[in-house]
């Protein structure tokens, strides 16, 4: 690891991401941005209207998943 990086998990799995990544920025990077995306960040929903301004944390646990419609 780098000194202009730092590791969070996410989905359980250890990612080493740059420093002063926001969720909109990493998601563009795994393309994983796609409609129905959500998430939580250490067990908490951070809604899609702050992904952009949201910065991330050495030893953040992302939990990223498709929201999925249905009755």
């Amino acid at each position: 690891m780098t000194t202009n990086s730092m590791l969070i998990m996410l989905n359980d799995q250890p990612l080493e991401v740059e420093v002063n990544i926001t969720v909109d920025k990493l998601l563009n990077q795994l393309n994983r941005h796609q409609p129905g995306t959500a998430l939580a960040i250490n067990q908490v929903i951070i809604p899609r209207t702050d992904w952009a301004k949201y910065q991330l944390c050495t030893g953040d646990n992302i939990l990223l998943f498709q929201a999925i419609a249905g009755g």
